[in-house]
């Protein structure tokens, strides 16, 4: 199906964010979530694999690619922002099934996506394979007529691999690859921009700043560019209470505020004043 102008401009718009101050992209694992967070006033929205994964009651990496491209789907009708969609390992080992994944997410309507070098059952991918994988997948991200926005990580320090020297040589052979975007989670020296990557603009995600929120509230964290980790709040999704429902969106709210208050707070506009329950 070719992209109407509507997901045109969402890939232009999520485009521009990354060429300009680092912004929060949070992470909603419905589309009520999402409605909440576009309520809020955030720009883009990216999915989460762990949040999606337990709204169907099961670990991270669980959720098949159809399943993923139906959420992909769902959080794109529910709201008139950019999504990014998290392709893990794009649900396969091979250079074609990373291609299949990106290619299938900007169908779904996404106008961005990540793919990572870490196999589940293998482990973190050899280098020159986790290149190969980024390359054909960069291939795929251009096929679209709208600018599709490609994040390569490089998964070593969330992986029980924190070598520094490897991720960095890896970031720079995506880079290289073609990838838009580059993503280290797990980075954890604060203030520390390790060199080779410094002065590109490109790798917005790939250091820490000072918190915005407590890393223990769930799960919750803030770095330049770095994904909000709140698919912990969808652990407790099911439960029917409305009382209990009110609660789990009252602990959305205070973390995604806190960055309005502290942390990228000078760099970032205050999200515009409106009521939640408009959200849904």
């Amino acid at each position: 199906m070719a992209p109407g102008p509507e997901q045109e401009q969402k890939a232009e718009r999520f485009r521009a964010l990354h060429q300009g101050e680092a912004f929060i992209i949070p992470n909603p694992w419905d589309a009520g979530s999402a409605r909440a967070l576009e309520a809020l006033g955030f720009q883009a929205l990216a999915t989460t694999s762990s949040g999606f994964a337990f709204t169907l009651g099961r670990a991270d990496g669980r959720a098949t690619l159809d399943e993923v491209i139906d959420h992909v789907r769902a959080l794109e009708e529910a709201t008139s922002l950019p999504i990014s969609a998290d392709l893990e390992n794009g649900h396969g080992p091979d250079p074609e099934d990373a291609a299949v994944a990106v290619a299938r997410a900007a169908e779904a309507g996404a106008v961005g996506a990540s793919i990572e070098d870490y196999d589940p059952l293998d482990g973190i991918y050899g280098f020159d394979h986790a290149v190969e994988r980024v390359a054909v997948a960069c291939e795929a991200a251009k096929r679209p007529s709208f600018p599709f926005t490609f994040t390569a990580r490089a998964e070593n320090h969330i992986r029980g691999n924190p070598d520094l020297g490897d991720t960095i040589a890896r970031l720079q052979a995506y880079e290289r690859a073609g990838a838009d975007v580059l993503y280290a989670p797990g980075l954890r020296q604060r203030g520390r921009d390790p060199e080779g990557v410094r002065g590109d603009r490109q790798a917005g995600q790939r250091a820490r700043p000072p918190r915005a929120v407590d890393e223990r509230d769930r799960g919750c964290r803030c770095a330049a560019g770095e994904r909000w980790r709140l698919s912990g709040l969808g652990r407790r999704q099911g439960d029917g209470s409305r009382r209990r429902a009110d609660a789990r969106r009252g602990r959305l709210l205070r973390p995604a505020r806190a960055p309005s208050r502290r942390g990228l707070a000078g760099r970032l506009s205050r999200p515009r004043a409106r009521s939640f329950s408009g959200a849904w």
